[in-house]
Order: C-alpha cells, then structure tokens, then sequence
C-alpha cells in the first residue's frame, strides 16, 4: 500500500467494485408498517422481517435461501410437503395459489394444528 514517504514509488489503485455482503439480507424502505418476524415483499424482494418499521423507514429483510416458520398462511389450504407456495401480497399470506402471485419456495413440514408451516425459500430471481 502507498504511503508518503515511501521509499520505492508505488501506485495506489482504488476498486470500484467489490463484495457487499454474503447476500443473506438487503435494506429496503417500507411501503407500510412492518412487523419483526412477518414475511413482506418490498422492492422486489421477498423475506422476513428483521425489525419492526413504520412507513419509509429502512427495515432489513432476511433473503437467505434457508427453511423458515411461519403461521402467515391462507389457513384453509392443506400446505402438504413438497407443495410450491406462493406470496399473495394483497392478503400478506402464503398460499398455494399461483395465479397472480408470486413464487417463494417450497413447504418441507406439512401444515400442523396450530396452522404452521415450515419452508425453504426460494431463490430471489
């Protein structure tokens, strides 16, 4: 690294580009209130909720590819294992619908009593 003074002249080079992150979350600004723990899908981008925000406010969404919990589902739909589940932004729910909505992963444990899901989250493409 150069530094004045140096004995051997020497060039210093700025990148301009480099790693950010592991790409495990992004920052967005919130279009509504968020919840800690609920799923959005803000900018584009689908996650969980890593904090609690109010309208506009910079809130971090977890985006990693990884199994998750949840209990924001559309309860009168079965949810069976390997079953492709989709985000109905207008609800704020999964479902198994796809029409109109968008696609977010795959449940890997089946709807129980009390209306949860486990489920591995899809690529964001």
């Amino acid at each position: 690294m150069a530094f004045k003074g140096q004995p051997i002249p020497s060039n210093l080079y700025n990148i301009s580009s480099g790693k950010i992150s592991d790409g495990k979350s992004v920052r967005v600004k919130s279009i509504g209130a968020v919840a800690e723990g609920n799923f959005y899908l803000i900018d584009g981008f689908f996650g969980m909720a890593t904090q609690s925000a109010t309208t506009g406010q910079e809130v971090v969404l977890n985006i990693e590819q990884a199994e998750f919990e949840t209990d924001q589902i559309d309860k009168t739909q079965t949810f069976a294992v390997g079953t492709s589940i989709y985000w109905n932004d207008t609800k704020k729910q999964f479902t198994e619908t796809d029409t109109g909505n968008r696609k977010v992963g795959r449940v890997s444990a089946t709807k129980d009593s009390n209306n949860v899901i486990w489920f591995i989250l899809g690529p964001q493409a």
